[in-house]
């Protein structure tokens, strides 16, 4: 990667983490054993709405789960300016959600895969 990581938006940060989370609850979801597409869509939102994204952070950080260095990236994300907001979801949930993929997105950069999988162990209650 050409670019520093660090010096990615934080929005940008949490497009790419947002697709990583997706893959990760996608495929826990398959190996739980579920086939049907409709059932997998239903399940998923437990874990992708930005309200179940929100509650997970919380318990990530009330559980001391994340380092400082993480949480300042959480509330980067968390406090960027954003032009938009979500039509389903309150601004502060919204935020606290970009927070946590921002997280997984900046992990996933710099290649710390380890910890991405530590993270979303520890969502997935694995």
């Amino acid at each position: 990667m050409s670019r520093k990581v660090e010096e990615i938006n934080s929005l940008t940060l949490a497009y790419i983490g947002d697709a990583i989370y997706e893959i990760y609850v996608r495929e826990y979801l398959i190996k739980k054993g579920i086939s049907k597409v409709n059932d997998l869509q239903k399940e998923a939102v437990n874990y992708v709405s930005a309200v179940n994204q929100k509650n997970y952070l919380e318990k990530l950080i009330d559980s001391s789960f994340l380092d400082d260095n993480e949480l300042e990236i959480v509330k980067r994300a968390r406090n960027h300016k954003v032009s938009s907001s979500p039509r389903k979801v309150d601004i502060t949930t919204y935020k606290w959600a970009t927070g946590l993929e921002a997280l997984v997105g900046y992990l996933y950069l710099t290649g710390n895969n380890d910890r991405v999988k530590a993270i979303m162990s520890f969502i997935l209650g694995g």
